[in-house]
């Protein structure tokens, strides 16, 4: 009986023992896993701290070469230009409409042409103004007979009453007859005039010089005065103008020269600000300011005479106020702005660059006036400023030192070169580059 006892006891604490040793087992697991990875790491360290310094990772230094490409400073006229945003205006548009009703039975122009003024556009039937005119001279010459016969009543009454033959009131009366027949004369000619118009209005010609547009309406249709649209429209395209605004506090810069008759230039530019256009000359300023934007509104005119400018096109305009002549030049790209002011990387003879602060002026977009602090000949870095310092050390890119023809003469010189293979590298940057 004692021996089944143990055996049941043992069989209960079995399940009990067993989840223990599992669970020690884990974390001793954990325990060698750390132990390993803190192993790796000692070893690490140690492998990188006691290798000698020639075998360590090299690092960027402080005095790596940078690679830069030069401008050179040189002397020339610059110019001081006001820059504005302009529209391209006709100096004359024209309507064409007739004057008259009917149907339009020719059009004697095509679309796109130039004319010049009295140049044949387009023909209105003209019979039904024919016969009103014919009318009108028919009725004229019937009340001119009338006239001749009442004048000549007249003498013979008036001959009559002096030999008392008649009485003065007839005479009177025939003398009213004769007034009356000379203003119905009067009229029938003003209408003979009105129908000589209106037939002429049939025959539309140029009133002006210009291009013509598209045709608005095809022969065949019936037109009328009232049309709002019109059979076509002239343009006048040379000259043309062009009309941009300036600030208000600009005017000074160039009123006096603009009453004293100086002819100052107006540039005029595509959209995108990167190709002349035409070149013309300031005509006259408005006669007030815009109180809504501060500005003031210009007109210039262009000859035009490569038609580059059409109406309506939006346009860049740079008004030339000055020239400074013999002003020291600078690549514009060098000029950098920083906390001190402006400023250029100045290349020195021994391969290193110097910071030198920079008295700015005018410029024209690619170039600009440098008032103080550089001298024509200087040498100044125009491309890879962002990785340069004060006395950084710099190489000189071997494309920037050639012109495009020696280029394309030393390609010509090597001979055709067999094509190989490129393979893009990924970029690094310049803190993992070695120096």
């Amino acid at each position: 009986m004692s021996v089944q006892k143990l055996l049941d006891r043992q069989a209960d604490a079995a399940p009990t023992v067993a989840p223990v040793a599992s669970r020690r087992w884990r974390r001793t697991k954990t325990a060698l896993r750390l132990l390993a990875v803190a192993i790796v790491l000692m070893a690490s360290a140690w492998w990188l701290l006691g290798r000698p310094a020639s075998e360590r990772p090299a690092r960027r230094s402080a005095e790596a070469t940078t690679v830069v490409r030069l401008g050179t400073v040189s002397r020339g006229d610059m110019p001081v230009t006001l820059e504005g945003l302009g529209t391209v205006t006709a100096l004359s548009t024209v309507v064409i409409k007739t004057q008259i009703s009917g149907k339009l039975t020719e059009v004697g122009f095509k679309e796109g042409q130039s004319i010049k003024k009295g140049d044949f556009l387009a023909q209105i039937d003209p019979r039904p103004y024919q016969a009103a005119l014919d009318q009108a001279k028919g009725q004229l010459a019937r009340d001119e007979a009338l006239l001749a016969a009442a004048k000549i009543d007249l003498a013979r009454y008036e001959k009559l009453m002096t030999q008392d033959s008649i009485a003065r009131q007839q005479v009177d009366t025939q003398r009213a007859l004769v007034l009356q027949d000379e203003a119905i004369v009067r009229s029938d000619k003003a209408n003979v005039e009105s129908a000589t118009i209106n037939l002429n209005y049939c025959r539309i010609v140029s009133p002006n010089e210009g291009r013509v547009g598209l045709r608005l309406v095809d022969p065949g249709n019936y037109v009328q005065a009232s049309d709002p649209n019109g059979i076509a429209i002239i343009t006048q395209m040379q000259p043309i103008s062009v009309i941009f605004t300036v600030p208000q506090d600009a005017i000074p810069q160039f009123i006096k020269k603009l009453r004293a008759g100086e002819a100052l230039v107006v540039l005029a530019f595509n959209r995108s600000n990167s190709a002349q256009l035409a070149k013309g000359s300031l005509s006259t300023i408005d006669n007030q300011i815009d109180t809504t934007t501060g500005t003031v509104k210009l007109r210039a005119s262009f000859p035009n005479e490569d038609e580059t400018l059409f109406p309506n096109q939006f346009v860049n305009v740079k008004l030339i106020v000055d020239t400074l002549k013999g002003a020291t030049v600078a690549p514009a790209a060098a000029v950098q702005v920083g906390a001190p002011g402006s400023y250029v990387y100045v290349a020195n003879a021994d391969a290193t660059v110097s910071v030198r602060p920079v008295k700015v002026g005018p410029g024209n977009g690619d170039s600009v006036a440098v008032l103080e602090g550089l001298a024509p000949g200087d040498k100044v870095v125009v491309d890879g400023v962002d990785r340069l310092r004060d006395g950084a050390k710099i190489r000189v890119a071997e494309a920037a030192d050639r012109t495009p023809d020696q280029t394309d003469k030393a390609r010509g010189d090597a001979g055709p070169q067999p094509r190989q293979r490129r393979h893009s590298a990924s970029p690094r940057s310049p803190s993992d580059a070695g120096p």
